[in-house]
C-alpha cells in the first residue's frame, strides 16, 4: 500500500475536501491489490443502492460489508486502512485473503 492510502480512506469515511463527498456519491470504484501475487480486482461502491459489486452491503463509518452470492466469499473493506478480507467457508476450513485497495480517479481527475 502506498503511503497515501490510509489518507485516502479517511477521505472516503468522512468526505473530501472543497465539496466533494466520494462516500456521499452515488458510486465509487476501489482497485484492491493482491500484495503477494500484484492481482489487481476493481470494486464498484454504490453508496445510494448500498450495493459493493452489485451485492448488497452493510455500509458504516468504518466498514463496509457483503456477500457475493455468486462464487460464495464474505468480504469485509476496513475504510479506515483500506484493507480488504475476504473469507471462503469450507467442510474443510476454508481460507481468507487479504488485499490492500485504493480509490480510482476518473479521468477528469475527480474520485470515483
Amino acid at each position: 500500500m502506498t503511503a497515501g492510502a490510509p489518507i485516502l480512506f479517511v477521505v472516503l469515511a468522512v468526505g473530501a475536501p472543497a465539496g466533494q463527498d466520494p462516500a456521499g456519491a452515488a458510486a465509487a470504484t476501489l482497485r484492491c491489490t493482491n500484495p503477494f501475487s500484484g492481482a489487481t480486482r476493481d470494486i464498484a461502491i454504490d453508496q445510494t443502492r448500498r450495493t459493493a459489486d452489485s451485492f448488497p452491503a452493510t455500509i458504516t463509518d468504518k466498514t463496509i460489508r457483503w456477500h457475493d452470492a455468486a462464487h460464495g466469499g464474505n468480504y469485509e473493506l476496513d475504510r479506515n486502512s483500506g484493507q480488504l478480507t475476504v473469507v471462503y467457508a469450507s467442510s474443510t476450513g476454508g481460507f481468507f485473503l487479504r488485499n490492500n485497495c485504493r480509490l480510482l480517479e476518473k479521468p477528469d481527475g475527480s474520485p470515483g
